[in-house]
């Protein structure tokens, strides 16, 4: 045994090198819930800001979304809002629902009502101002 470590040190050291192969990326990051009608309702009666999320994991357009949402929530952890996911691929009854014509569409709604509804956009200011501006609102 080397001189300084304990017993369990050869432990620690297999523990951390696992951790740096695992994955982790910016959706890992948000807080975030599958969509729910009765937790959207919550929501909605409450006068929450609720972005709605139609995503599919194979996506890269989606993936791009995730990582500028993280990046918001990361530099704006005043703004209060509720991310909720629909997978595009599961939920075709929501797909439908909210008229979403493919995967990466996001609806925010302040309430009940919707203040803005997007597909595929990946220009982070774009997404950044409606997000800030809808906190104000």
């Amino acid at each position: 045994m080397m001189k300084g470590r304990g017993p369990r040190a050869p432990f620690l050291v297999s523990l951390f090198a696992l951790a740096l192969l695992l994955p982790i990326s910016p959706l890992q990051a948000q807080e975030k819930e599958e969509f729910t009608d009765d937790r959207f309702q919550q929501l909605q009666e409450e006068g929450a800001l609720i972005l709605v999320d139609i995503w599919a994991e194979w996506c890269p357009t989606c993936a791009q979304q995730q990582e500028i949402l993280a990046a918001f929530q990361e530099e704006h952890p005043e703004v209060d809002f509720h991310l909720l996911q629909v997978d595009f691929d599961e939920r075709k009854d929501l797909v439908t629902r909210f008229q979403a014509p493919r995967q990466s569409t996001l609806i925010l709604y302040r309430g009940e009502e919707r203040l803005w509804f997007s597909v595929a956009e990946t220009n982070r200011d774009a997404i950044f101002s409606q997000l800030l501006e809808a906190a104000e609102r």
